[in-house]
């Protein structure tokens, strides 16, 4: 009887550490990231494991291995990507991905050591844009949105200055790569510049920028993507909500010093 009760006992403690291994498996989601999101994604991590959910996050060095690596089932999820690129990302590679949520943007800025608001540059005036057709396209966007000029209507976002079918203050460009933004301020009315450049740069785009992005610009919000059949996934779907509560739209702003802004928008303003 005593080896029979020994016998039960084993067999109901593999039994329980059975159904916990898969309770685990069941509730680990694996996050790719890139970039410097590592310190926000452990915030939400933490989060996340008080509510039963074991977050792994997966680092990548580079913006094309999250995406591939997502759509292959080696990650669950990713977050590190603007719905610009996204869009434009699996179009191209014929990819079945989805936003589930919004996360932040990163506010490209208006520059100037010669002025403080975009309607004091004046007629003639030189602006530094970046050269590259998807930095250009954002670039001008955010003129536009300073109203500084017009562009063709449907515009696409890439960059071209002949599509600029206004010019009031008939604005001249300088054009170079994004890095080289900050370093021609002196010689410029205005320069353009990314905000991670920015940043890198010793500004802090909300407050040193004389206009920036705000919430509105949707292209540039940043999401969190998974598989299209995964989109309604219950612990994936917590996980994004977890994301989107105040707590950590606090430890955001105080994390990057107000440089990202926390920017929790239904998915149909960005047109998904």
């Amino acid at each position: 009887m005593k080896k029979l009760f020994v016998f039960l006992a084993l067999i109901l403690s593999t039994i329980v550490i059975t159904a916990c291994s898969s309770s685990d498996a069941a509730t680990t989601v694996k996050v790719g990231i890139s970039g410097s999101d590592t310190t926000i994604w452990e915030y939400v991590a933490k989060k996340a494991k008080e509510e039963g959910i074991n977050v792994e996050i997966v680092r990548f060095s580079d913006y094309v291995q999250p995406n591939l690596a997502l759509a292959e089932g080696e990650i669950d999820a990713n977050a590190f990507q603007t719905v610009s690129y996204f869009d434009a990302f699996i179009k191209e590679h014929n990819l079945d991905l989805t936003p589930i949520a919004t996360t932040v943007i990163a506010p490209m800025g208006l520059y100037s050591e010669k002025h403080d608001q975009p309607e004091d540059i004046p007629e003639g005036g030189t602006i530094a844009l970046a050269k590259e057709a998807t930095n250009m396209g954002r670039g001008l966007l955010l003129l536009k949105e300073a109203g500084l000029i017009k562009l063709e209507e449907g515009f696409d976002g890439n960059g071209s200055l002949d599509k600029i079918v206004e010019n009031p203050k008939n604005l001249q460009f300088e054009l170079l790569v994004a890095g080289q933004t900050p370093r021609v301020l002196p010689d410029v009315d205005a320069s353009i510049i990314n905000n991670g450049i920015a940043v890198d740069a010793g500004f802090s785009p909300l407050d040193d920028a004389i206009y920036h992005e705000d919430e509105t610009a949707t292209p540039y919000i940043n999401i969190i993507a998974v598989q299209e059949k995964d989109k309604n996934n219950e612990v994936l779907k917590q996980l994004a909500e977890i994301y989107q509560t105040e707590d950590v739209a606090n430890f955001i702003e105080e994390e990057r010093n107000g440089n990202s802004i926390p920017t929790f928008v239904p998915l149909s303003e960005i047109g998904h």
